[in-house]
């Protein structure tokens, strides 16, 4: 029995568990993949006190820090949520290995890159189209590739991928990039890139692998590599599970919460990109973590649930 588990190991996964070992709760996380969306960021440079770090560095730093603290990390495919009544409320967490029952649950569990749903998109997947250019940009050497998407990542992925293909185009629905105004300006310096605004990508073409693309404008357009950063949609499949037991959502699918983490359901709190909010993060995402684990550790003494020391 746990006081807290803790799904998810990104930054606001990883920060509740840091307070909730300060806090002294027995606790657990359990995710996937440590570190989330982050592990695919190539630079990081709006985390306050770091001027620059990969997301590989900077997960790692989180996870020895947690580590540090006895915390417990379990890298597994979660498969069910549910709650009971035994005298007192308990959440059953199942994975595809194991079983584990907990008095309080922190929801971290992130988002999910989005598609653009193209009928030939997931038979090209691997073939040249990507979701990850830090993942995959040595692969497209001297190549052309399309970046599809206007914001922060569709940006810094073309800019990664300056760096090895021969041309990377910037293929944007929009009339401006939405990625900050810095990253912008030092977009526009990068000679092997061109935005291509107010056009989408019809068709993917290709024998064995992406080979072209129709746009809007019916211009085809040669490119051997299409990498999609057209945002995130949260990881619905464990939120549509915890729907069945009352959780409030939005209309898009994120979890909702107040401003202490907490869900409509007693000891079910969430952080970080799950929930619904404006701004998503790795700043906002660590604090919002930090509240979620001083809540659950305020829920258990509110309820005289004493089983640390």
């Amino acid at each position: 029995m746990y006081d807290l588990i803790i799904l998810g190991a990104g930054p606001a996964g990883l920060t509740a568990a840091l307070f909730a070992a300060r806090y002294k709760l027995k606790t657990l996380v359990i995710a996937k993949e440590i570190g989330g969306q982050i592990n695919y960021a190539s630079v990081i440079e709006n985390y306050p006190g770091i001027k620059s770090i990969s997301g590989v560095d900077l997960v790692k730093a989180m996870k020895s820090q947690v580590t540090s603290l006895d915390v417990k990390l379990k890298e597994e495919n979660i498969t069910n949520i549910t709650k009971e009544k035994k005298g007192e409320q308990i959440f059953n967490v199942t994975t595809e290995k194991n079983s584990y029952q907990s008095r309080t649950i922190i929801l971290a569990l992130g988002t999910e890159r989005k598609k653009l749903n193209l009928p030939e998109e997931d038979s090209f997947i691997g073939k040249g189209i990507s979701y990850c250019a830090t993942c995959d940009a040595p692969l497209f050497r001297n190549k052309i590739v399309a970046v599809i998407g206007g914001s922060d990542s569709a940006v810094m992925s073309a800019m990664l991928l300056s760096k090895y293909a021969k041309k990377v185009y910037i293929i944007y629905r929009g009339q401006a990039l939405r990625a900050e105004p810095l990253k912008v300006e030092q977009l526009k310096k990068i000679k092997n890139i061109e935005v291509l605004y107010n056009t989408e990508v019809q068709k993917i073409s290709g024998k064995n692998f992406v080979e072209s693309i129709m746009l809007t404008n019916k211009k085809e357009l040669e490119v051997q590599g299409i990498f999609i950063e057209v945002g995130s949609v949260p990881s619905t499949y464990l939120i549509k599970k915890l729907s069945q037991i009352g959780l409030k959502t939005d209309a898009n699918g994120y979890i909702i919460t107040n401003n202490a983490m907490e869900t409509n359901i007693p000891g079910l709190f969430a952080a970080g990109d799950c929930i619904s909010k404006k701004l998503r993060q790795i700043i906002n995402a660590a604090g919002e973590g930090a509240t979620a684990a001083f809540s659950a550790y305020s829920y258990l003494k509110s309820k005289k649930i004493k089983s640390w020391k």
